[in-house]
């Protein structure tokens, strides 16, 4: 009796079947599932985009001409080469139209990752040698444990390093040198003040209409 195999899911398939709430890639032919950011991450990663976006996405202040985009599936190799940078950015000149779907096969041009304790090593050992290899122009590495966002260019296949900018620094760094980026205000938090509702007894009706 010929026994029939089952064929095996695909690493695509694999991914598209995680559990919700888990962040599926696949690098260097392995998938790689993490959970949502905490709050520290998103709130980095909110703050950045929202600083570049407005100039650099909607020319509000600033050149305009890119797409700025949260945690975008790129797909370097289709369903075989995937990341979901935290940050991407496409030139318009290259990428006139955003993709219909979610699978983006356009290399950023820009790519920024906020590391988390899970995935700090990913990021930098993994993603960013894959970043250069598919020839992503510019990186950024932001760190909120050490308050630090690293800045890179693709030279000659290689990254060359931009600097290292912490807390009382104002970034003005390529490709996004026409705005300054405060690095504090990245994590700072928010401070509401506390309401304190007072309630007054009505006082008792005279008998007055």
């Amino acid at each position: 009796m010929t026994q029939r195999l089952a064929r095996r899911a695909s690493l695509y398939e694999q991914l598209e079947s995680l559990p919700e709430g888990l962040i599926g890639e696949i690098i260097n032919g392995q998938l790689r599932a993490q959970p949502r950011p905490t709050w520290r991450h998103s709130l980095a990663s909110s703050r950045l985009g929202a600083d570049i976006e407005r100039p650099y996405g909607r020319g509000s202040g600033g050149p305009g001409g890119w797409w700025i985009i949260d945690k975008p599936e790129v797909h370097f190799v289709l369903d075989r080469a995937v990341t979901v940078p935290d940050i991407a950015g496409w030139r318009k000149e290259r990428m006139p139209n955003l993709p219909e779907g979610h699978r983006i096969q356009v290399v950023p041009d820009w790519v920024c990752e906020i590391f988390s304790p899970s995935t700090k090593s990913t990021d930098r050992e993994e993603k960013m040698p894959l970043y250069a290899q598919y020839g992503v122009q510019y990186a950024w590495l932001v760190a909120p444990e050490t308050h630090t966002l690293e800045a890179y260019a693709l030279a000659d296949g290689n990254w060359r390093h931009l600097g290292l900018f912490r807390d009382d620094d104002e970034v003005s760094v390529a490709p996004f040198d026409a705005i300054v980026v405060r690095v504090a205000d990245l994590w700072s938090q928010i401070r509401c003040q506390q309401t304190v509702k007072v309630f007054v007894p009505c006082a008792e009706s005279d008998g007055l209409a």
